[in-house]
């Protein structure tokens, strides 16, 4: 059997999991407002992961090369891409937008889902940037089914996003998800179709669009996990966990 592929028991778990994740996530998304600081979200993430049954899998992960990541959901802020630190000092401003990603374990499967969120009333580029991000996600999951490669995918993403006039960070990329937090293949929001990895039906994958809303180029800040955009542009994250199946995908973190 193609290592890719989850068996039933594995896919049943994940799709629990996901559920408890899209639970929590929706519930971390409802508590965004002006004056509401990241640590105060992410204390909240913790807890309802916690209390369904679940636990983090971001906190702690890295530790095995030295820069634990140091909270249980991640918070970009604005220019921030992704993997925004949270903290009790970093508090929310009218006319923000915050990326929230949160990944948990539940009976020993990893699923992983990210939203992108304004924070009172936002910029019309901002409000575009969301919805232009939100739909590539869902021209990805178009795209997938038991048998294409991560090339069509990929093309489907940038195609839509640079029609709009903004681009993909090349530098990141969705990923395989399950036994591990990040599994094979990488899943670029970029690419030619027809090309790269297949994708076997009974899968579980991370796709995740990236997009900025200036330059596709981005920097890693000091604390080695804060990936910003290199120009100082917004930012916006989608991502969804999905079972790849004969036909299509079934989305395991659907909220």
């Amino acid at each position: 059997m193609n290592s890719l592929v989850k068996t039933a028991a594995e896919i049943e778990a994940m799709r629990a999991g996901g559920r408890i994740l899209a639970t929590v996530l929706g519930e971390v998304a409802a508590a965004v407002r002006p004056k509401v600081s990241t640590g105060e979200l992410n204390a909240l993430a913790e807890r309802r992961l916690r209390e369904l049954g679940a636990t983090p899998s971001f906190l702690d992960y890295g530790k095995e090369e030295g820069n634990p990541y140091p909270a249980t959901l991640c918070t970009s802020v604005n220019t921030e891409v992704v993997h925004g630190i949270p903290s009790q000092t970093k508090v929310l401003q009218e006319g923000d937008i915050v990326g929230l990603d949160l990944g948990c374990w539940y009976k020993e499967l990893c699923t992983d889902m990210a939203i992108t969120v304004p924070v009172g009333t936002i910029s019309v580029e901002a409000k575009k940037l969301i919805k232009v991000t939100r739909q590539a996600l869902d021209m990805a999951l178009r795209q997938v089914r038991g048998g294409v490669r991560v090339g069509d995918v990929g093309q489907a993403v940038q195609s839509f996003v640079e029609a709009q006039g903004f681009t993909v960070v090349r530098k990141l990329t969705g990923h395989g998800v399950g036994r591990t937090v990040h599994e094979e293949p990488p899943i670029p929001n970029f690419g030619h179709a027809g090309t790269g990895p297949v994708l076997p039906a009974g899968a579980t994958i991370a796709i995740e669009p990236m997009v900025n809303a200036g330059g596709d180029e981005v920097e890693t800040l000091e604390d080695g996990w804060t990936v910003v955009t290199a120009d100082n542009s917004l930012s916006a994250h989608f991502e969804h966990t999905v079972l790849v199946t004969e036909n299509g995908c079934e989305i395991l973190t659907r909220m």
